[in-house]
């Protein structure tokens, strides 16, 4: 099989929500989380043979309800959490909660498929992340080079820091942070940063983006109008610690300077409908992938605001702005000298 050809995976059910699992250290490793209103949702747990090139999957049932947002523990590959919709009451609310995998889930990874999703076993709830008289939850954030003790969850206006404790059987929420003003103002998304010995947060709210300190629980930054429309996601450059990527539904993919916040330091404007989604790559802080409801995953090469330029390694110190200004951005059309382009380097689903 060449190499830039894609492996397939096919779901019973619609998902939105997925995950890498960061302390499987022996395995390649994905959980996917399902929608569906009617039948039980489920856990995808993906493995990627990348030998073989081939994928085995385990599936665990999820009978809380329809599956938003999936985070994995970082330091317990058995530990996960969910945010998902139920009905209360003839009306709908969004719940957080801790889960455990069966500890004999990995028993039937060589059974056929049909016969592990025929038979799937079922998630052990762990304890709960809800607080009612905080809103409704919209994602958990585990700290992200922590212990597994400590996550944040977003809920309508609030950011509430929690202590598990006792195996993660309980939680104890340990600070708040609220977000203040006119209307009805809601957290849209989060990303708490892996620099400052994991002391900062940043949220998004409608168009704003917000920068908090969680030893304090206050803002310590705030970009007003970052984008034109609804902010969707966000994400830390893993490697230089003050800058981060938003997008939106304006369509732009936008990198900021948190010490200069009146302007971003680059845009892209590739998308033809709203960005829901974007991630550095954790090993190559220049590639950035950014996922669209115009249908289209574009990779794109962010050379003159990476870490690693062409050629050599530097440190920040090391980058001026005129080496950075000089470096050659390349968004999702890469070509090789002849001018063809090159493999791999352009996705569009």
């Amino acid at each position: 099989m060449e190499d830039d050809a894609p492996v397939i995976y096919g779901l019973e059910f619609q998902a939105r929500a997925l995950t890498a699992q960061t302390a499987e250290t022996d395995a390649i490793r994905f959980l996917v989380g399902t929608q569906s209103l009617k039948f039980d949702n489920q856990i995808h747990i993906i493995d990627f043979d990348d030998e073989n090139n081939i994928i085995n999957k385990n599936v665990l049932l999820h009978q809380a309800g329809e599956i938003w947002h999936i985070g994995a523990s970082p330091a317990d590959k058995a530990v996960l959490t969910t945010c998902y919709n139920k009905t209360s009451d003839s009306r709908l609310v969004s719940c957080a909660a801790v889960w455990r995998m069966p500890s004999d889930w990995e028993t039937g990874s060589h059974e056929s498929p049909d016969d592990s999703a025929h038979n799937p076993q079922t998630l052990e709830l762990l304890c709960r992340l809800d607080d009612s008289a905080h809103g409704n939850a919209a994602c958990v954030l585990w700290e992200p080079m922590g212990d597994g003790k400590r996550v944040i969850s977003l809920a309508d206006n609030n950011a509430l820091l929690w202590d598990l404790q006792e195996s993660s059987t309980q939680a104890t929420v340990s600070s708040t942070a609220t977000l203040e003003g006119k209307g009805q103002l809601k957290f849209t998304a989060g990303k708490w940063s892996p620099h400052h010995n994991c002391s900062q947060l940043a949220t998004a709210n409608d168009t704003a983006i917000r920068g908090w300190d969680l030893r304090t629980m206050s803002q310590i930054y705030c970009i007003e109008n970052a984008h034109g429309q609804l902010v969707r996601d966000l994400d830390f450059n893993p490697n230089r610690q003050y800058y981060l990527a938003s997008c939106g539904d304006d369509c732009k993919v936008k990198f900021w300077d948190v010490r200069n916040v009146q302007e971003p330091i680059k845009t892209l404007e590739e998308h033809s409908h709203w960005v829901w989604s974007v991630r550095y790559n954790h090993s190559h802080d220049q590639l950035v992938l950014t996922a669209s409801s115009d249908s289209r995953l574009i990779l794109s090469n962010m050379v003159s605001i990476s870490s690693e330029p062409f050629g050599h390694l530097v440190d920040d110190e090391e980058l001026s702005e005129g080496e950075d200004n000089h470096q050659e951005d390349k968004d999702l059309e890469m070509r090789s000298p002849n001018k063809q382009p090159v493999n791999g380097s352009r996705g569009t689903v």
